[in-house]
């Protein structure tokens, strides 16, 4: 139930192969934030349930669980990568509802419609861990972990598949402004402002140094960004 007087809340919706445990490393510095990492099945405390492949599916189910555990009218939804683009459409779901987030965060990705040349979830385990490896974010003792990598990798491929199978370019913009972050070495920041596109409110984009996961040595640039809006 939504109260007015509530501490403002920040939902966050991890990468592809993340989990509620994906931001804990930018979190102590968003301590003016009820923070509610939300979390994907097939993974961390959702491990017993089966992964999904169908963006619309993980949209509705990140939805309810943001309607669920909403309890104030002034709140910010943040998504790195894939979950940028989920965390687009639950603000399109949520003001289908007339619910609509203070600002929406996205980092990571250049929006909407843009997808990589490559179908990364088909490619073969050493070319698919070779394109892992180009993006970083993942260390090094990992993807050299043949017991940890047969975990992961599966979840990994279903969290690209899904990716691919958004079609939001064919739906409304939402009313909501968008803050849209990008690191300068990413292969598609040059579309950066594709976002501006979605939205029919304010838009703001930044290009920070760094690769994919720029939110690791760039944290405190992204997390300032985000309490700017506190």
């Amino acid at each position: 139930m939504i109260r007015g007087r509530s501490k403002r809340q920040l939902f966050l919706f991890h990468f592809a192969g993340g989990s509620r445990y994906s931001f804990d490393f930018m979190t102590p510095s968003l301590a003016d934030f009820d923070i509610i990492a939300l979390e994907l099945p097939g993974r961390g405390n959702r491990i017993k349930e089966p992964l999904t492949k169908d963006f619309e599916r993980a949209a509705v189910d990140f939805h309810f669980q943001v309607l669920r555990l909403l309890t104030s009218r002034d709140f910010i939804l943040y998504g790195h990568s894939l979950g940028a683009l989920l965390a687009f459409r639950v603000c399109q779901l949520l003001e289908d509802r007339n619910i609509s987030p203070t600002y929406l965060v996205v980092t990571g990705n250049p929006g909407p419609g843009i997808h990589p040349e490559k179908q990364l979830h088909e490619l073969a385990d050493n070319d698919f861990i070779a394109e892992l490896r180009n993006l970083g974010g993942i260390p090094e003792a990992i993807l050299e972990d043949t017991d940890t990598l047969r975990f992961f990798l599966p979840i990994l491929r279903s969290d690209f598949e899904l990716a691919t199978r958004e079609n939001m370019e064919r739906k409304t913009r939402i009313n909501t402004p968008i803050y849209a972050m990008m690191g300068d070495k990413e292969e598609y920041v040059n579309e950066i402002t594709n976002w501006k596109n979605f939205t029919t409110v304010e838009f703001r984009f930044k290009i920070l140094e760094g690769d994919h996961f720029f939110i690791h040595a760039q944290a405190e640039r992204v997390t300032h960004a985000i309490n700017f809006f506190n």
